[in-house]
This record gives C-alpha cells, structure tokens and sequence, in this order.
C-alpha cells in the first residue's frame, strides 16, 4: 500500500471489542486503549459419532474426519473509520477532516507495548537465534533475531503440531507492498499469511497478515493489512482480519495480553 503518511485519529472496532487508535506521529505505528468484547469460540466437533456394526472374522477400512479447536491462536477482525486532524502537542486541534472511513494502512498487535518501528523487519524462521540486536532494517534476509524453534516454544507449540507457526505463515511472495515506519516492505518480501474471507478459504490480496519482528526489543509483531469492507469469514464487511498466537495447551486457562498500534496511508 502506497502514499505518505498521516497523524489521525481512529477507532476500530474488534470481534472482541472497542480499539480506539490515537494516531499522533505521521512516522510511526502508534498505540490504542481496547475495551474487549464478548469473545467467542468455535464449538469444536458436534457432529454425533459415527457407527459401524463390527462382525468376527472382518476387516474394515474407515474414513474418519473430526474437529478440534486450535489450542495456539486468537482471532481478531473488525473496521477502520477515524478523523484526520491537524493539533498542537497538547492536543488542541485547530482543524479536522472527519468521515474517513476507508482508511489503508495496517493494524498491528504484538505482546510488547514499546516497540521500536525504525529497527522493524520481516521475521526469519532460520533467524541465528540472538533475539535481541541493534542496527537491523526492513528486510526478508535478516539473520539476527529470534527463530521459529523460539517462538514456538514461547507459546509451547510442538514441531509435529498441525496449527505450528511454520505451517500457518506459509506464503512466499504473496502480500501487498506495504510501509512501515517509512520502511518500505516489497510484494511477498516477508512470511504472510491469507485469513479466511466469506468463500471459506484465504484468498491472495483479500486479507493478509505478515509476520514481523523487531530485534531491539525482541518483538514479535502480527500484521494485518487494511482492506476496504472486504467479505469476511462470517460474511460480513470488514477491514481486517488477523491471527495472534496464544498459549491454550495442557489445559493452560489463562491469557497473552497483546497491545494494539496502527498505522494509516
């Protein structure tokens, strides 16, 4: 997504509540106050159990298919309106230019509240494992960096588990061209994955999310490309749409706290 960008302000509302964005630097991704939502969840497999009348002396090939909640991800979808406006430092505004509500961009969503976007690049899965260092920019090649095993781990994803890290990021040279903190990322230069809309299916430039990491503070960042009332999973409009990853394994209850950022084109 192209242009220059533009301090606004925005509120973008969530499956699981009100994001409410205050936009102030035109340089930088800047962070949101969130009043959750009731949060849903899939009712995994209803389907009654199959039968089969078993005799002595039989063999039987079986076809079974099953449903079982993923145990490693959070969704989040919702859309964009705002104001942009021009204001002092102490937030008196002098004018405003209300009714945007087709705004490009991204939303981002990361477990760390300070992030520092001029160091943003893609995430590596073969990263040489240093987590944290300083100097990196945009870019797919990066070696520096936390590595797949990491953040897998981190979230007590097993390498043989069908909802890994690896098997969900899977697109190479698919996302949209986008900018982040001025940096410019390239069509498909990162790992990026396709969310599902209303075909049932993640269907290339509808809605994509990229996986990005900043070394100085060893932030992994979920990004979800900004669409414009795109058909959702549920058949409904929205803007974005974006996968988090979250720690439900071994029966864990308890919950990742995600902060919110956007950035506006």
């Amino acid at each position: 997504m192209k242009g220059s960008n533009l301090a606004i302000l925005l509120v973008v509302v969530l499956a699981t509540g009100l994001l409410s964005l205050y936009v102030v630097s035109a340089l930088q991704p800047n962070g949101a106050s969130v009043t959750p939502g009731t949060p849903q969840t899939s009712p995994g497999n209803t389907t009654a159990p199959g039968q089969n009348n078993a005799m002595a002396g039989n063999i039987t090939e079986l076809t079974v298919v099953g449903k079982a909640v993923t145990q490693a991800w959070q969704g989040y979808f919702g859309n964009v309106s705002g104001t942009i406006e021009l204001a002092d430092a102490t937030g008196d505004v002098m004018y405003n230019w209300t009714g945007l509500t087709d705004p490009t961009g991204e939303v981002y969503a990361s477990t760390n509240a300070t992030i520092a976007w001029a160091n943003i690049q893609c995430f590596n899965f073969t990263a040489n494992g240093s987590m944290a260092t300083s100097g990196e920019s945009a870019g797919a090649t990066n070696v520096a960096g936390m590595n797949l095993t990491q953040l897998e781990d981190a979230f007590n994803i097993a390498d043989d588990d069908g909802d890994g890290v690896d098997i969900t990021f899977t697109d190479a040279n698919s996302h949209a061209e986008f900018f982040t903190a001025n940096l410019n990322f390239t069509v498909g230069e990162c790992l990026s994955t396709d969310v599902f809309d209303s075909s049932g299916e993640g269907t290339d430039g509808t809605f994509e999310e990229v996986l990005l990491y900043e070394p100085t503070t060893a932030s992994v960042v979920f990004t979800a490309l900004l669409e414009s009332d795109a058909s959702g999973f549920d058949s409904n409009p929205h803007d974005f749409e974006m996968l988090v990853l979250e720690d439900g394994h071994s029966g864990d209850g308890g919950s990742t706290t995600y902060y919110f950022f956007a950035e506006i084109e």
